[in-house]
């Protein structure tokens, strides 16, 4: 039997703020990414979402309430805050971890010493607005899009260096802190000049480059999420890698999940990650096929419900396609890693639960509830595909399955 699990991420696209966020995140309270961007843009078309059931979630007066296709619910966060790289691998079965939490200017001199002692030439530039400056051409400081001291980036011109060069200084940031990720990442056509411009102090006092503000995005971008405590051995790529099936990450997924020996095809360009979704889907046969589209969350960072909007209907624009495409026994399951509200008045992640729509064309539409966990897709995934060992997650297989369509 050759059956697929397709996995598809719509970055940041949360469905209203979880009811800790008073604890976690304050400015998020009253947070909801996909309803506030339709009130925002009204001429926001989406039929296939609708019906798919999103409206059996949103419950938004601009939308469809059709008879939905597919089962829908909702997941809550496991992980602390609102993260991308803690929400995908939540996705794929980790059990999150408490993270620990510090600016980046509290490990700076250990770090210093560490590049030093492998030979690096290591200077401090600006200490007005201190960050490491690596060779002279590699910047190592927090990570200024995401929350309060959970992640350092280190960034690089790639005309420059080399991103193998890049990593090894990354990974030894890795060994040195224990923030729960370290981002090594770089771009083509971006001058040292610029990227050390594109530094900036976030109203909260932490220090980094302005990403998408240095271009890295634009040409050649590389990137790997270096995370603390994260095991791919209990994860859903590589629990089917071992099985015998094959594994493809598409866009964003391929830059935070590690597996090896799955197919990879990055990418930002949301056309261009909907088209490799459908490529895949004619080349794999029997596997996972997992993708992330990004630019929902990056219009999420530049507080543009428009622009978020416009990379939703793209989506949507290849979504009859991708159901066409499904065989009797493939399972698509949609979904997010957090929220990025553009109209809540900060331009950070928002900690919102995620809407999720599992579609099988010989499966009714059920109600699955509210899911403790994202790690519930992959649960369902595995269980689906006859996989074992995933750390995190209860499968709501069986509730999809109490009835068929043929009854």
């Amino acid at each position: 039997m050759a059956r697929r699990v397709i996995v598809l991420i719509l970055d940041s696209l949360g469905v209203g703020y979880m009811e800790d966020a008073m604890d976690y995140h304050p400015q998020d309270v009253g947070a909801n990414t996909f309803s506030h961007i339709l009130t925002e843009v009204p001429s926001l078309k989406i039929p296939t979402f609708e019906r798919l059931g999103i409206n059996k979630i949103l419950n938004h007066p601009n939308l469809e309430n059709t008879n939905p296709i597919a089962s829908f619910g909702v997941c809550k966060l496991m992980h602390q805050g609102a993260d991308s790289f803690e929400g995908h691998n939540e996705i794929m079965g980790t059990k999150p971890r408490k993270a620990y939490l510090a600016p980046f200017i509290e490990n700076m001199d250990e770090v210093k010493m560490a590049l030093e002692r492998e030979g690096y030439k290591v200077t401090i530039p600006k200490p007005e607005i201190p960050y490491l400056l690596v060779n002279d051409l590699v910047i190592v400081a927090d990570n200024i899009e995401t929350d309060y001291g959970q992640i350092y980036n280190v960034s690089a011109p790639l005309d420059f260096i080399s991103f193998e060069e890049v990593l090894k200084i990354g990974q030894c940031v890795r060994d040195h802190v224990k923030v729960n990720r370290v981002i090594a990442l770089g771009g083509e056509n971006v001058t040292p000049e610029h990227l050390q411009d594109s530094v900036e102090r976030r109203e909260d006092g932490l220090v980094g480059v302005n990403s998408p503000k240095s271009n890295v995005y634009k040409q050649g971008y590389q990137v790997r999420h270096l995370g603390y405590g994260i095991s791919p051995e209990h994860q859903l790529p590589t629990l089917a890698i071992h099985a015998g099936f094959e594994v493809s990450l598409v866009g964003k997924m391929q830059d935070v999940i590690h597996c090896d020996g799955a197919h990879k095809y990055p990418g930002v360009d949301t056309d261009q990650v909907m088209r490799d979704i459908l490529n895949e889907m004619d080349r794999v046969g029997h596997g996972v096929i997992a993708a992330t589209v990004q630019e929902t969350d990056l219009a999420g960072h530049a507080q543009n419900p428009i622009r978020y909007a416009d990379r939703i209907e793209v989506v949507e624009s290849y979504l009859p396609a991708l159901l066409d495409k499904m065989t009797e026994e493939d399972l698509l399951i949609m979904s997010a890693d957090h929220g990025n509200d553009p109209t809540i008045g900060h331009n950070q992640h928002t900690r919102e639960k995620t809407y999720l729509l599992a579609y099988h064309k010989q499966l009714k539409s059920v109600c699955v509830g509210e899911r403790e966990t994202l790690s519930d897709i992959a649960a369902t995934a595995a269980e689906y595909l006859g996989i074992s060992n995933i750390e995190n997650g209860t499968s709501f297989l069986s509730l999809m399955q109490q009835q068929d369509r043929s009854e």
